[in-house]
């Protein structure tokens, strides 16, 4: 699919992907977005020095990075499992604005390396971060009794209904160690039963820029 690069309002840019009609952040800020979604309601809250994460929908790398540099900012050991069924062509990645943005780009080469890296392997980013993309479906997703925090950034439930389906959310209940947790920017009441009836327990919490709210999902 084709895929355009737009700039959001807190200045970070994303990608359009014109068939879908959707982005892969919010234009209300990529940034902003993730931070407050993944890092704030997910990382920070789960407030241990070592996690597992699991992000679904590897995308622009913009989640990875930032949970790399939190784990450089705030001395966290963190092993990043990243899922993605259609890579972001590299030529592209390389036009994002993320690290400027961000004002790291003494870390580009960490952020390049995230993307260029080979598949199905384990990379080390840094004594404290290490990554490895999986190229498959979400629903190919079998693992069990795994991740501390999963990271659940799926296009939203317009455009891939399936993507937030029962079974789906049954897999990622599976997927994560008792007491581990999933964010996600959505907040729909179909989501919402669909979490509750794979047995986890729902929070709904403040929203990033231009969302009312967002979920939280804890496996006890």
């Amino acid at each position: 699919m084709k895929k355009e690069i737009l700039i959001t309002k807190d200045g970070s840019s994303t990608l359009f992907v014109p068939e879908l009609n959707e982005t892969y952040h919010s234009k209300n800020g990529a940034i902003q977005e993730a931070y407050h979604v993944f890092i704030n309601a997910g990382l920070n809250y789960y407030n241990q020095q070592k996690a597992h994460v699991l992000e679904i929908g590897f995308g622009t790398g913009l989640n990875a990075f930032i949970t790399y540099l939190e784990s450089e900012n705030n001395n966290k050991t963190i092993h990043y499992t990243a899922i993605e069924a259609y890579p972001v062509d590299l030529e592209q990645v390389k036009k994002l604005n993320y690290v400027e943005v961000l004002k790291a780009t003494q870390k580009t080469e960490k952020f390049m390396l995230m993307h260029t890296c080979n598949w199905e392997e384990e990379q080390t980013i840094s004594d404290r971060f290490t990554i490895k993309k999986q190229r498959k479906k979400f629903q190919d997703i079998l693992d069990e009794n795994l991740y501390n925090i999963i990271y659940f950034d799926a296009f939203g439930y317009d455009v891939q209904p399936e993507l937030w389906s029962e079974q789906i959310f049954k897999q990622m209940y599976k997927a994560l160690k008792t007491n581990g947790i999933l964010v996600t920017y959505a907040c729909r009441g179909v989501i919402k039963r669909a979490m509750e009836t794979a047995g986890f327990v729902i929070e709904k919490l403040p929203g990033a820029p231009g969302k009312r709210e967002m979920l939280r999902a804890i496996k006890y």
